[in-house]
């Protein structure tokens, strides 16, 4: 997927539960970077565990993080997960201004 000399490309971010091989073969099938948090189970030995992780790239992973923590703190607001609006301006000003008051919260957090 090129556009121009700038090269795109698609990031899909899962869970542990998701890691297997035959996973990430069909997410490269169509294209995609799989950013998968590497699975421990069956394995003790360090150096198996070492070698799953070379590959893993943990800021992407943090990003998810992130979203997954704001939609977090979204369900919090009763008004943002049980849409009643009809009109959705009213809605997209309804979540501003939550992510507002979370992004005050989180910034002005005195404890």
């Amino acid at each position: 997927m090129t556009s121009g000399s700038i090269y795109m490309v698609l990031l899909l971010t899962l869970d542990a539960g998701f890691d297997s091989q035959a996973n990430k073969d069909i997410i490269k099938a169509h294209h995609m970077k799989p950013v998968i948090y590497p699975n421990r189970r069956n394995t003790k030995t360090p150096i198996v565990i070492a070698r799953m992780f070379r590959w893993f790239d943990r800021d992407l992973y943090r990003l998810r993080y992130k979203v997954e923590r704001t939609f977090g703190w979204q369900d919090t607001y009763r008004k943002l997960v049980v849409s009643y609006d009809r009109l959705p301006e009213i809605r997209k000003g309804c979540r501003l201004l939550a992510y507002s008051m979370i992004n005050f919260r989180v910034t002005f957090n005195t404890s």
